[in-house]
């Protein structure tokens, strides 16, 4: 059975926004290994468009990019939208029925699941399908945007911390 593990990274006041900061060599590779050991990850519609920039080489791309694409475009990748009529390779859709087509995911795969998109996963939360958040903290302070936890939250405990790069890793499970 999968685990269901929300990841984002995260400014100090708790805001995600890949516009405004983003990962340091190290842990950008660090993100590339990750989608290689994931069993697979599920995107919410917003998220998954932002991520569709790794479908296509870039001409600039160094080799870690094009690491981290091979990564992407490997990895199985389930994208929840109820506006999006299809996906690109390597997806597959869920329109409706969130709660039963997750737990059939979790049932049906082994390893970890990775969730990427607050939204997505405050709805996951309150369904109480997440088992794990990691919150990569940088050293930015952000001041407004998209909170990585979009409501309270149930208590959490800390059960790692791992500095990696320049930002560090905190995972928290359900208490």
């Amino acid at each position: 059975m999968a685990k269901l593990i929300f990841a984002m990274n995260v400014s100090l006041d708790g805001y995600v926004d890949h516009d405004k900061f983003a990962p340091d060599p190290v842990l950008f590779d660090h993100f590339a290994e990750e989608l290689r050991r994931q069993s697979g990850c599920v995107y919410g519609r917003r998220m998954y468009e932002i991520m569709r920039y790794w479908d296509e080489d870039g001409a600039d791309w160094t080799a870690a990019y094009r690491a981290y694409a091979d990564a992407w475009r490997a990895q199985k990748k389930f994208v929840v939208s109820r506006t999006l009529k299809e996906v690109g390779p390597n997806a597959t859709l869920i329109s409706d029925e969130l709660e039963t087509s997750i737990c059939e995911l979790k049932a049906d795969i082994d390893g970890e699941i990775e969730v990427a998109g607050p939204v997505l996963a405050g709805g996951l939360t309150e369904l109480g399908l997440i088992d794990a958040y990691q919150l990569y903290i940088h050293p930015v302070v952000l001041g407004a945007g998209a909170p990585f936890f979009t409501k309270a939250r149930p208590p959490l405990r800390l059960t790692a911390s791992e500095v990696i790069g320049n930002a560090m890793r905190l995972t928290y499970i359900p208490a």
